[in-house]
């Protein structure tokens, strides 16, 4: 079975980005005076979701994706760490842009899983590459 899939097109590629994107716009209203490194460790988190699924992609045995896909995940709940020591110390002061993570968030981290498990149940499926 062969089936025609792009980067883009991925529903956990999506959500990265827009995890991605949102950590971006939480990054932006935290004063760096404050918490420097805190809110650094949170956007760097946030953006590895992204760049190991993409990187998971691109490569071609099933296990080197998963490996990709793990390293997706962990970055997923470091994030998840970051945003929670934020909020915890009153730093991210839109509640909309929490709601939006976290919402974000919740709808990744099982989409995440049942990719990494569905890798695992179609190990001889080739997936081909469209640039």
């Amino acid at each position: 079975m062969n089936t025609s899939l792009t980067l883009e097109t991925l529903e956990v590629f999506k959500l990265a980005k827009e995890l991605s994107s949102t950590g971006w716009k939480i990054y932006q209203i935290i004063d760096w005076r404050k918490s420097k490194n805190t809110k650094d460790q949170f956007l760097d988190s946030t953006d590895s979701v992204g760049a190991n699924v993409s990187e998971g992609y691109g490569r071609f045995h099933y296990l080197d994706r998963i490996k990709f896909l793990y390293n997706a995940r962990g970055s997923l709940y470091e994030s998840k760490y970051w945003f929670d020591l934020l909020n915890e110390r009153s730093l991210i002061s839109n509640d909309t842009l929490k709601k939006e993570y976290l919402q974000i968030y919740d709808g990744l981290k099982p989409k995440l899983n049942n990719f990494i498990n569905s890798l695992y149940k179609n190990k001889d499926l080739h997936l081909t590459h469209n640039s």
